[in-house]
Formats: structure tokens, sequence, C-alpha cells
């Protein structure tokens, strides 16, 4: 877990966090810039004011529900598609509060930490500045507080769906397992979840920098310090939940939920499975009365208690 010594001494180290600075950097451009291209393409369709009024809907109710999904769908999506190509290189991050949590943890240096910020925040100006030359009429990518969310609402959604995006990571990239290499696909589907809840009421950012991009074209509003402090109390709340598992040894509670081993299924006997299809292949011998003895006891023998 802890980031280890590169051989060519200190020098080595910051090459590497430079090369994971433009990763991070090219990595957040095209994150951002596919992800609040499907929000500009939604509320385009359904004729937003192109306004500092963020990603409010209008239209039908069906519209605005499929509009709500639309959004969820580009968000989800575009992390898992870019995350998936980053992953090896960079490890994916494109959030400072996830690069926050992981420096907590041990995962990266302090000097990768900022670095990896600074990367994060200019791509998202770059995403959304690309976004907004791109697309006719003003850009409409902005978070907001919506349908009467009010400000202490605002704060504990954007904690509560930062600290499951956080934990996300942690657990399954920082936590090695055999599901670490897929780990973008769980990337993608939870942030794809939390926008599902979250867009309603504020927009939906579940990070500082993807706050931060679009208000620097958009204008940011007196509330902005909602995307810039829960952020980063979801990573101090998702950071100390790890910390607890880590302590209280999670793999000892429940093991072996990642073996593809058969030797580790429960049977009501201590036979192994091996023996009991190599006896079932004596019995094919006998006849059908065999077989299906045969397979009787390796149901019984295979069950799960």
């Amino acid at each position: 877990m802890v980031f280890k010594h590169h051989p060519d001494g200190m020098f080595g180290n910051i090459r590497n966090d430079l090369h994971a600075m433009y990763g991070e950097f090219v990595g957040t451009v095209l994150f951002l810039l596919f992800a609040l291209g499907g929000v500009q393409a939604t509320v385009t369709n359904l004729s937003i004011n192109n306004d500092s009024d963020g990603t409010t809907l209008q239209g039908s109710d069906a519209a605005r529900l499929m509009g709500l999904f639309y959004i969820s769908a580009s968000f989800g999506f575009s992390l898992f598609a870019i995350a998936a190509i980053f992953y090896r290189f960079t490890g994916s991050i494109f959030n400072p509060n996830v690069s926050f949590a992981l420096l907590l943890c041990g995962v990266i240096t302090p000097v990768r930490f900022v670095l990896v910020c600074i990367a994060q925040f200019v791509g998202s100006i770059a995403a959304s500045a690309i976004l907004h030359g791109l697309t006719p009429g003003g850009l409409s990518v902005n978070v907001a507080l919506g349908f009467g969310t009010n400000k202490a609402q605002g704060l504990f959604i954007e904690m509560f769906i930062t600290s499951a995006l956080v934990l996300t990571v942690l657990m399954l990239a920082a936590e090695k397992s055999r599901f670490t290499p897929f780990a973008p696909l769980g990337f993608g589907f939870t942030l794809f979840v939390l926008e599902l809840f979250a867009v309603e009421y504020t927009g939906g950012a579940v990070n500082t920098a993807r706050a931060f991009g679009p208000a620097c074209i958009q204008g940011f509003a007196s509330y902005h310090w909602i995307y810039c402090t829960s952020p980063t109390l979801g990573s101090l709340l998702a950071t100390a939940f790890w910390y607890i598992l880590k302590h209280i040894k999670y793999w000892e509670i429940n093991p072996g939920q990642d073996s593809v081993d058969y030797k580790d299924n429960v049977h009501h006997n201590d036979a192994p499975l091996s023996d009991l299809v190599g006896r079932g292949r004596d019995r094919n011998s006998t006849g059908a009365d065999g077989a299906r003895d045969s397979q009787q006891n390796l149901n019984r023998n295979s069950s799960i208690v």
C-alpha cells in the first residue's frame, strides 16, 4: 500500500510523478469532455436556458426523467471508458478528492498528490473550455442546487456520494484482489448510480474539479463552497471507514470471497469434489441406476449450506 522508493532515487520518483501528472491531465480532459458533453447534449435537447443555473432540466416529466438518466449514463460510462485506458498508467484518478484519500492512505506521495491535483483542476478547465468552443450556444454544465434543496442538504448529499465513490476506489483498486484489474468497471457503475440520485438535487459533482472547471466559464454560485467542502468531507469519511476495515482485518471476517478454488466450497463431508466425480464415473459403468446415484451424491456434497 505504501508508495515504494524508486530505484533511481528522488529524481526517479519525480520523473514518474511528472508522467503521472500529464497522464492525469489528459485523462481528466477526456473524461470530463465526454461526460460534460452528455450533459450539454441533454440540456440542449430539452431546450434548457443556457445560463449559470446549471443542469436544471425542462420539458415533460418523461423527458426530464430520461434526461437525468442520460446525464448519469454519460458520467458513468465516460469514467469507465477513460479509466480503462489510463488505469495502468496513472491509476485513473481524475478527481482531487480521490487523490486526497489515496494520500491519506499512503498510496501516493505528497508530491504526486499536488501534481495530479493541479492536473485535474487544469484538465477540468480545459475540458469545459473545449466543450464551450465545440458546441453552439452557452455552456450549461455547471452544478447547482435544484428543486428546493437547501445548502445543508446539498452539503450532505455531496459528502455521502463522494464517500461512496472514494470507498469504491479504495476497496477495488488500492486493496488488491482478483477484481482489481476490472476496477474501472466498478468506478463507472458506482458513479452512474450516484449520479442517478444526486443530479436532480445538487448536479452530482462528486468531484471538486468537475465543479470548478465549468464554474470558471459560467460563473461561481454563492454556495460554490459546498462543492469544495463536501467532497473533502466525503474523502475523510471514506478514508476513516477504510482504516477501520484495515484495523479489524476485514479479509479475515469472510475469507475466500475472491477464490476460484473448488476446495474453498462448503461440503457436507470432507471428501474432495474430485473424489466424488471419480466415484461417479465408476458408478456409470453399472448402468442408469449408478448414474442417478452418482448425480444425487454429487449434488448433495456440492450444495451450499
